[in-house]
């Protein structure tokens, strides 16, 4: 077991430690939005990337856009589907260092209109997906002694929705910001970093009909104090942190990148 006392030894250069060259890197959700620009972040500090998800072909196009990616037909709510992307990453790469968890899903909708089965699927995705891929995932990064574990939540696990209701979605992303608090709290002595990245309003395909509605991206800018929506550029610098060992004393934290939503 690696002595949790010991940090890293303060020799590199700021690059040096952001590079993940020669690391194996798992994203979810990598077939459009955040997922593919996660993607493409992480190829781009040098890790090998193995894109999940559920759209086969068009992981296979981005894949084929990024060196030594791998793509992998993944639906996070299938057990089956989870055991056989890690058993892929861990056949071909022997070792996976950082999880992505990003795939998602949101149901907008009034409390009143929501069943208690639209509430269930969404969870299954957002919060027991997290958990099937943490579990899986983070039993060979314990094995190894090392590892990073980037759950992707919200600004709505912090703050309710409200004028934007989705119960479903705000609650799973709420658990979605303990579960990764629980989890760094077990595994920190075994070398292992879990922790949440909570996004605001960034312009993807899961809220492109709230920014393409009129007026939506003017309510959007009038709530944000920042008087914007993100640019899914934005995340790249929280990302890589949290990832690289440029963050190698963080675990358990929630980094909000929202524009200033929740400050107000």
């Amino acid at each position: 077991m690696p002595d949790s006392r010991q940090g890293a030894a303060d020799v590199r250069s700021p690059a040096e430690l952001f590079d993940l060259t020669g690391k194996v890197a798992i994203v979810t959700g990598a077939s459009s939005g955040l997922g593919e620009r996660f993607s493409r972040v992480l190829t781009a500090a040098g890790a090998s990337v193995v894109l999940a998800g559920r759209r086969a072909d068009r992981l296979r196009s981005i894949a084929a856009d990024l060196p030594a990616a791998l793509a992998v037909e993944c639906d996070v709510t299938r057990e089956t589907d989870c055991r056989r992307l890690v058993d892929t990453v861990m056949t071909r790469h022997q070792r996976v260092d950082v999880l992505v968890n990003n795939a998602g899903a949101s149901h907008p909708s009034r409390a009143l209109d929501e069943s208690a089965e639209q509430f269930q699927r969404i969870v299954d995705v957002n919060l027991v997906g997290v958990y099937r891929l943490c579990h899986l995932a983070g039993a060979h990064m314990v094995a190894r002694g090392a590892g990073s574990i980037v759950n992707i939540a919200s600004m709505f696990g912090l703050v309710g929705a409200g004028r934007m209701p989705q119960a479903s979605y705000a609650a799973s992303k709420a658990a979605v910001i303990n579960l990764t608090r629980e989890l760094a709290a077990q595994w920190a002595r075994y070398g292992v970093r879990v922790n949440a990245l909570a996004p605001g309003f960034f312009e993807t395909e899961m809220t492109h009909e709230l920014f393409a509605r009129p007026g939506g991206a003017q309510w959007v800018a009038r709530l944000t104090p920042m008087g914007r929506g993100g640019n899914p550029c934005e995340l790249d610098g929280a990302l890589l942190l949290l990832a690289s060992e440029a963050g190698s004393y963080a675990t358990g934290s929630v980094l909000v990148v929202d524009g200033g939503w929740t400050a107000i």
